[in-house]
């Protein structure tokens, strides 16, 4: 289907998938809160989203082995069996076979009952689509099912948006049941949608574009660290776009103005808004990052409680 097609054939009522990406919090001492986390998975599950944890809003870049392990279990812990989870394979800086470190990371995830997403490595920029393809075939080859990630590298430098062939050979491998897409640019989205519904209709697209959440309206589902700031928000503006609500638009434009705001340059600081943002709602004990990301200006706190405002 073309673009602008796609663009004019709008999914009126469709039921949204949405994930949230879960913002790791931390106590004034900077030990990870673990009790504030647990109960953030909890209300985002209540509220109607999947989470997803070890991601980039779970600071999964600068947490050893050991981390993300205490991550998941938390997780498990938290949601107790059988709730499905989805959580960052993310192998970079790594030695060893990329498939290999693949595969022990994402052994452990389905371990603790989540479903892997990968997490891109820069040792496959720079490869052929077929050869991104045939090593993502041998990654994913006997899971259950597997998710790909899209990252814009505005978010972080092993981030990459492939070319079209390359999508269109992901999609090609059964494992694989859908893609985060993180470019930040409509456009590029609007294409994905448009090759997924050409080649594989039942291949999931989560967005993940803090700056159109709106993509709902076109085919995509998401995968967001907005979410995260306000899921039972993001719930109830998914419930009035499944009922043909006016009261979606309102709701939307107020989302996207708190995702204008807390993912303006430097992105990635957009953990601190986070944190601010939850510690304003009473929901997290503190409003401070991981000591090595990126922080906002002390003024930060008055413009997410004009956001808050917005939201009601």
């Amino acid at each position: 289907m073309k673009i602008d097609a796609l663009i004019e054939r709008r999914k009126l009522r469709r039921t949204v998938e949405g994930i949230a990406a879960a913002l790791l919090p931390f106590e004034a001492d900077g030990t990870v809160a673990v009790e504030a986390f647990q109960r953030h998975l909890v209300a985002t599950r209540r509220a109607g989203l999947m989470n997803a944890v070890n991601m980039d809003t779970g600071y999964v870049n600068y947490l050893s082995d050991a981390e993300k392990l205490e991550v998941l279990r938390w997780t498990r812990e938290a949601l107790g069996p059988g709730v499905a989870f989805v959580a960052g394979a993310y192998i970079e800086g790594q030695a060893g076979d990329v498939v290999a470190l693949y595969r022990r990371e994402m052994e452990r995830i389905v371990e603790f009952g989540g479903v892997p997403i990968l997490f891109q490595t820069a040792r496959l920029h720079g490869k052929s689509a077929e050869e991104k393809a045939e090593a993502y075939r041998q990654i994913c080859r006997g899971f259950p099912r597997v998710l790909a990630f899209e990252l814009g590298a505005m978010f972080a430098p092993n981030g990459e948006i492939f070319d079209e062939e390359t999508v269109r050979r992901l999609m090609d491998i059964p494992e694989l049941v859908g893609m985060k897409h993180s470019s930040l640019d409509r456009v590029v989205e609007l294409g994905r949608l448009a090759l997924r519904d050409a080649v594989r209709p039942e291949f999931r697209i989560y967005t993940g574009n803090d700056l159109g959440i709106n993509m709902i309206e076109y085919g995509s589902d998401y995968l967001l660290g907005l979410a995260t700031f306000a899921p039972e928000k993001f719930a109830e503006r998914d419930r009035l776009w499944a009922a043909g609500d006016p009261g979606y638009y309102a709701l939307s434009d107020a989302l996207q103005y708190l995702g204008n705001v807390a993912f303006r340059e430097p992105v990635p600081a957009y953990k601190h808004s986070a944190a601010v943002f939850l510690h304003l709602a009473g929901r997290m004990p503190t409003g401070l990052p991981h000591p090595r990301n990126p922080k906002r200006p002390i003024w930060e706190r008055e413009m997410l409680q004009d956001c808050a405002r917005r939201l009601s």
